[in-house]
């Protein structure tokens, strides 16, 4: 399966030690699914990280380095505006420039739509489970 994973799964991996986000991380890893992830996705973590959760630029810099490693990187040419909020139409173009499968994520406009041009969006729990 390609997955995209929202900011805040990637959030929760990486601030809270065996959160939902990081089992979801890590089974991904484990069962050769393949995250697809875009340098904003990794912007808008690292600057919730950085704001939010106080990271200091090593810190920051070290987790640029894994959320570029752990993935596919793509570079979406499409813009799209699915919802008011730009972070989250980049969470779609990621999906749709890398042929994603599922969008996981907590959000409920995502959930809401359910699909968009045959990209499933799921629950984090939906994807444990699966």
């Amino acid at each position: 399966m390609r997955v995209v994973f929202d900011t805040n799964i990637y959030i929760s991996a990486l601030v809270i030690p065996d959160s939902q986000g990081e089992k979801a991380l890590i089974k991904a890893l484990r069962t050769g699914d393949t995250i697809i992830i875009s340098q904003d996705i990794i912007e808008e973590t690292v600057r919730v990280l950085a704001q939010k959760f106080e990271r200091n630029k090593e810190a920051i810099s070290r987790t640029i380095l894994y959320l570029r490693s752990i993935g596919e990187f793509v570079q979406p040419v499409e813009k799209v505006h699915v919802f008011e909020d730009t972070p989250d139409n980049r969470i779609v173009e990621c999906a749709l420039a890398g042929k994603g499968d599922a969008i996981v994520t907590g959000d409920k406009k995502f959930l809401d739509l359910r699909e968009y041009k045959e990209i499933k969006i799921i629950t984090l729990r939906e994807y444990l489970m699966r």
